[in-house]
């Protein structure tokens, strides 16, 4: 099976929808995805995600299904260096997270004070609870660490999502603490991740991250990749510092 994460479109974050750049990002995705097969569709319900989606879903004649766990990710808590207001839980400094041995811990990080705090594991529980599910209606049951194929398929699956949640089922695949990958990758707006399942043994799958963040289909037009999700190169810069 093929998963391809989506990554919403250049953001309108106030009206929960795409900026003039972000609707032509969401039409050049469209243009190359229609040369895919793809089989199924699954979509966050928040507006960017479903503005996203909807050029591709035209070329395909087809409707995406809306699941409320692919919205974006958010379990706010008290961030170390801010205590005026909560944050989003992978929003943090780098040298207020990266000398915490815990948060790189596939099965402590939600221990920490920070993360207990915010009861951040009952939300990757639930998101992640509710991913496998839907991995099992394609085939794939969750089994330890690995995937039972019990349906083994070439299906291409498609979600329509955000860049929080889309590290968080990530995490779940390769097994890693969800904050290295939330802070060590980054997807520019509608990009494309492929996820391919391995079956090297019958019946016993995984999953490997064949391609992050791909934004061909904005290079081969001559489009830059918007910048949300980056902050800046050096400090000096008039770029996104916080």
């Amino acid at each position: 099976m093929r998963l391809l994460l989506i990554r919403h479109a250049d953001p309108d974050y106030e009206n929960d929808s795409l900026t003039p750049t972000g609707w032509r990002e969401a039409e050049r995705l469209a243009e190359t995805l229609k040369n895919e097969r793809i089989d199924h569709f699954y979509v966050s319900p928040m507006g960017r995600a479903r503005d996203t989606a909807r050029p591709t879903l035209r070329e395909f004649g087809r409707e995406a299904v809306v699941c409320d766990w692919l919205r974006e990710f958010t379990a706010p808590i008290w961030r170390p260096d801010d205590a005026s207001q909560k944050h989003i839980c992978w929003d943090w400094l780098p040298e207020d997270w990266r000398n915490e041995p815990i948060l790189f811990d596939r099965d402590r990080w939600f221990e920490h004070p920070v993360m207990a705090e915010g009861n951040v594991r009952a939300e990757y529980d639930r998101v992640t609870g509710e991913f496998d599910k839907l991995l099992a209606r394609h085939g794939y049951a969750r089994e330890g660490g690995l995937y039972r194929a019990e349906r083994p398929n070439h299906d291409t699956v498609a979600l329509f999502c955000h860049y929080g949640v889309g590290c968080v089922l990530l995490s779940r695949l390769i097994g890693v603490s969800p904050m290295v990958l939330w802070h060590g990758l980054c997807a520019a707006p509608s990009s494309v991740t492929t996820v391919l399942t391995e079956e090297r043994r019958r019946g016993a799958a995984s999953f490997r991250i064949w391609r992050y963040g791909d934004v061909s289909h904005l290079l081969k037009a001559g489009d830059e990749p918007s910048f949300s999700a980056r902050f800046c190169e050096c400090w000096t810069d008039d770029t996104r510092h916080d």
